[in-house]
């Protein structure tokens, strides 16, 4: 049972990130606030690329990959906010099938004391998760409205 409330986070994750960010589009891909500021394209895709990162982090055996430097570069070069949320959309689509496809039990195994995390259960990487999209949302809604747009509650329904 595990592994339901699980997939529940991460469908709400996804719709909380979706309702907040709704209000832009594609032509504000390359707005950022500041000189070397993520643009939206590149906060979507950040916020993409984290997913995956806590994902394969959490069942890897190399476990997690700590080039930050590398990963910041990669979402920066984002820059069109299609490709972003398709990225995000796959982001999601791929948590969710690494989700179903592990126990219980593998869900509660404990991640290496050395790792970024620490001796925790695996799972509480979807707790991070959560907290990490809904920062940056919560920075696309500030930017929003800083382009005149008005972002939707996230917790309406879609």
């Amino acid at each position: 049972m595990v592994k339901e409330g699980l997939i529940a986070q991460l469908e709400t994750i996804s719709k909380f990130f979706t309702n907040s960010t709704d209000c832009l589009s594609e032509e504000d891909s390359g707005f950022a606030p500041g000189e070397g500021m993520y643009t939206v394209a590149g906060h979507v895709a950040h916020a993409a690329q984290t997913i995956d990162w806590f994902m394969e982090g959490a069942f890897s055996a190399d476990g997690f990959d700590l080039n930050f430097e590398k990963h910041i570069r990669e979402a920066m070069a984002c820059q069109s906010l299609t490709d972003a949320r398709d990225r995000f959309k796959q982001a999601i689509g791929n948590a969710l099938e690494v989700t179903g496809n592990n126990s219980d039990a593998e869900w509660q195994a404990l991640l290496p004391a050395d790792s970024i995390m620490g001796a925790v259960p695996r799972l509480v990487i979807i707790s991070a998760i959560s907290d990490h999209t809904a920062h940056h949302r919560g920075a696309l809604t500030v930017y929003s409205r800083l382009i005149g747009k008005e972002p939707a509650m996230p917790y309406g329904a879609m």
